[in-house]
């Protein structure tokens, strides 16, 4: 192994046959011999414009095919131009001694515009290569970013750089991890572990020539993080900057996971709150109430029957709602988990309405509500009993939220190829900070921690709505009321 290679760039060579070859050197001879022939017993013109065609022909080829093939062409262009066209014709005889020196001067010509020629050509050819691997450096830093997840990123990584620069394998070690990935599986016989974490050891580059493996510690600042291997000839530069975007975006992804990471504890710890305040404000309510009308029901005070069924209704009143609070609460994990199975049906939403309606009855006994469904409403693509339980999440907020007495309106109309159902209140409104806030879970509004409620039933909601494939959103006015709407799609 080399501690490292010429900085040099190094260009893809193109295997050619011995026959590409000679057809090469064929076309020059015909081309010099054609040129020959024409102005020898075709067009007879002066020495110097034969001179000038060859050296055309001389340039011509050093562009197309190189120093090479251009210097053969001008060897024998001078012999030709010497035999045909410098006294004495026909022989390789030169009589006047300035011949000697247009011969000579032809010859240097020809051979040094080859060269420039041919110079120019690498130039062109140089900077090509450049600009192409400047646009797959492009291409390669754009797909860099398509994840945040360093494990999808490292198992891509080798995979991209071998389309993205045309090379035979490629593997990235990451010390970190202590873990080997490759481009596919017949890159683990060519490039082995041990030799890619010793150049992430070392933080020096090296190479094999005989297998044409090039090696490159991956740096952040002076740290090696890692490691990167391939097989195929690529510019040291090129290389060299590939290895600087996976350090990048290694360490990106890294740092995205963690910050991922402390987020999702930030929130767990958020939730865990939220679900204390609710459990502590909620649960204890109702438990006061049953031990309280329990320890009055086993005392030795005289109840008459209609106290006794009043402390009995009491008690079963409130474990209703304890009961009604675990369900929300289960349901809410079930939903964030997606393990809730949806029983889809084209119905009508009308349906869903008088099945909320039916349940709501006792609860909304003094309450007004008005109910206004559109007559040539479409039929969706539903679950009856979940759109039923959102209506009545939304119908409860509506009655909890508003002055007694108002009444409630409940309105289904289409949207396009969306139904769109509404539920208005008279409330007091909501303002603007609070309807970004309101569908998450164990949100309470201010203000409002004296009304019963755990904060889940619209985060509800908006679950049961976005596995339908719809919208739930919040309009709302400061002392006007608010207007909750959903939609669904049209079945």
């Amino acid at each position: 192994m080399n501690g490292r290679w010429p900085r040099r760039l190094q260009f893809r060579s193109v295997p050619r046959s011995s026959k590409t070859v000679l057809a090469r050197f064929a076309v020059c001879t015909t081309a010099v011999v054609a040129v020959a022939a024409f102005y020898n017993r075709i067009v007879h013109v002066n020495p110097t414009t034969v001179a000038l065609t060859f050296l055309v022909i001389v340039l011509l080829v050093a562009a197309a095919w190189g120093l090479k093939y251009a210097v053969y062409t001008s060897l024998l262009a001078t012999a030709a131009f010497n035999y045909f066209f410098l006294e004495p014709v026909r022989t390789f005889t030169i009589a006047d001694p300035q011949n000697w020196v247009a011969l000579s001067v032809f010859l240097l010509t020809g051979i040094i515009a080859s060269h420039l020629s041919d110079k120019a050509r690498r130039q062109t050819v140089a900077a090509d290569t450049r600009r192409h691997e400047v646009e797959h450096l492009y291409s390669f830093s754009q797909q860099l970013l398509v994840t945040d997840n360093i494990f999808e990123l490292l198992n891509a990584v080798p995979r991209l750089i071998v389309e993205e620069f045309d090379l035979t394998a490629a593997a990235v070690f990451l010390s970190g991890r202590s873990q080997v990935y490759y481009s596919d599986a017949t890159a683990h016989g060519l490039i082995a572990a041990d030799e890619l974490k010793a150049v992430s050891g070392r933080g020096e580059p090296g190479s094999d020539t005989k297998r044409g493996i090039l090696l490159m510690p991956l740096r952040i600042g002076v740290r090696s993080v890692g490691s990167i291997g391939i097989i195929g000839v690529l510019s040291w530069p090129t290389f060299e900057a590939i290895g600087s975007l996976v350090a990048i975006a290694v360490e990106r992804a890294g740092a995205v996971e963690k910050l991922t990471r402390a987020e999702a504890t930030r929130e767990s710890e958020r939730l865990r709150s939220a679900l204390l305040d609710a459990v502590t404000h909620e649960f204890r309510t109702p438990l006061t109430s049953i031990k309280a009308a329990a320890s009055t029901l086993s005392s030795s005070v005289e109840l008459d029957e209609s106290q006794r069924k009043d402390l009995l209704a009491v008690v079963e009143e409130e474990a209703d709602r304890l009961n009604r609070l675990v369900g929300e609460a289960a349901e809410m994990a079930q939903l964030d988990a997606h393990q809730v199975q949806l029983e889809f049906e084209v119905r009508d939403v009308q349906e869903a309405i008088d099945s909320a309606m039916k349940e709501l009855q006792s609860r909304l006994a003094e309450r007004a509500v008005e109910v206004k469904v559109s007559p040539d409403l479409p039929r969706v693509r539903m679950d009856v009993q979940r759109i039923s339980e959102v209506l009545r999440h939304l119908i409860e907020n509506a009655a909890k939220y508003s002055p007694a007495g108002t009444p409630i309106h409940v309105t289904a109309e289409r949207s396009g190829r969306q139904v769109r159902v509404s539920v208005a209140d008279h409330g007091p409104g909501i303002d603007d900070l609070e309807q970004s806030l309101i569908f998450e879970k164990f949100y309470r509004g201010r203000g409002q921690r004296s009304v019963q409620g755990t904060g889940m039933g619209l985060p509800i909601a908006r679950a049961i709505i976005e596995a339908h494939g719809g919208q739930i959103e919040v309009r709302s006015q400061l002392g006007h009321g608010s207007v909750f709407s959903f939609t669904l799609p049209v079945g």
